[in-house]
């Protein structure tokens, strides 16, 4: 047996029945030959994280647009917390750890440059059909590679694209990693925003704070633990239910508290205004896009799907230093005044 062989046949002798089995995977888009020394699901991994949309999340938004501190999450940080909380609950169900793993670092690999900013802008501007979870599968499908894509296995994109929405998973893996997204950004939103000073922890509703905990680390605890003891032995992952509505309602706490708020959105007009003229720009000029992304007269494709490509791919640094060259002239970048004071 190869090593790949006998890692699949632990699988068997360790994994729940409901875990999805490496060597049961549906397969991949095009067919090729089985590593020896990885599972299919490890073999995905590996090829997210070495891919070249992986390394652009670290300078992508997650909710807070440039902040000068240094702890803030970005939207590679989320990726890793959403990982990290997938596998904890994975391994406690005895559920596949490397299919969650994978799933959890591919999800946002297609988010827009400032966040959901970006992606309301290419909603307006490309379709109302976008959405960042559809542009990461496009991402791992085609983009990748130089329109190679990276072959995933069926589940791990499945996962991916249906890591948010009302749809769900077809692997309890991929429902897994759902859950986790979620208890991952409304925790570290939470602290982000206490950091950023829109937000303190005693304004959380005192009814939240009584059944999730008072601290970030108590609030995790409480939702990873929730999701353990109510999906055990069970093919459905879910939370007890005083917990999921009380998850529920802190996330829409969030909304009106943070998600909406003035002071932390305050340059969101700003950058959506930069990303729809960007897009204006490049449909007009589609021969100023980097050669991978310029439309090819085999591909069927629309100019607009190419430039949806392009702008959904930068990160927020890539995008203003994109902006600056097409609008400001060379000699006024960097340009400092101070204005007189009036008397």
């Amino acid at each position: 047996m190869t090593i790949r062989e006998q890692l699949e046949a632990r699988e068997y002798e360790t994994l729940s029945v409901y875990a999805q089995k490496a060597a049961e995977s549906a397969g991949r888009l095009r067919t090729e030959d089985m590593c020896e020394y990885r599972t299919a699901y490890q073999r995905d991994r590996d090829r997210i994280v070495h891919a070249k949309a992986f390394r652009r999340l670290m300078h992508k938004t997650q909710v807070f647009l440039s902040p000068e501190a240094d702890h803030y999450r970005t939207r590679l940080t989320h990726t890793l917390e959403v990982m990290q909380i997938a596998r904890t609950a994975a391994r406690a169900l005895f559920l596949n750890e490397d299919l969650c793993e994978a799933i959890a670092l591919g999800h946002d690999l297609g988010h827009t440059p400032f966040g959901h900013a970006g992606e309301a802008v290419l909603k307006q501007c490309y379709s109302p059909d976008f959405t960042h979870a559809a542009q990461s599968l496009r991402v791992v499908d085609v983009l990748e590679r130089d329109g190679m894509g990276l072959n995933l296995t069926h589940e791990v994109r499945d996962g991916i694209l249906q890591h948010t929405g009302t749809n769900l998973a077809c692997t309890a893996e991929g429902r897994i990693v759902k859950f986790a997204d979620r208890i991952a950004y409304i925790n570290h939103d939470i602290d982000d925003a206490v950091r950023a000073g829109v937000l303190t922890e005693q304004e959380i509703p005192s009814s939240l704070r009584e059944i999730l905990g008072e601290t970030h680390k108590k609030r995790i605890d409480t939702m990873v633990s929730s999701l353990i003891r109510a999906s055990a032995g069970s093919p459905e992952i879910r939370m007890e239910a005083d917990v999921g509505e009380a998850m529920l309602a802190l996330r829409a706490f969030l909304f009106e508290r943070v998600y909406l708020n003035p002071d932390a959105k305050q340059d969101e007009d700003k950058a959506m205004a930069m990303l729809s003229e960007l897009y204006a720009y490049f449909l007009r000029n589609p021969d100023k896009m980097p050669q991978e992304f310029l439309p090819a007269a085999d591909d069927g494709e629309p100019v607009e799907r190419h430039v949806c490509d392009y702008i959904a791919g930068m990160t927020d640094r890539y995008a203003i230093r994109v902006y600056s060259d097409i609008h400001i002239p060379k000699k006024f970048r960097g340009f400092t005044t101070t204005a007189p004071e009036i008397d």
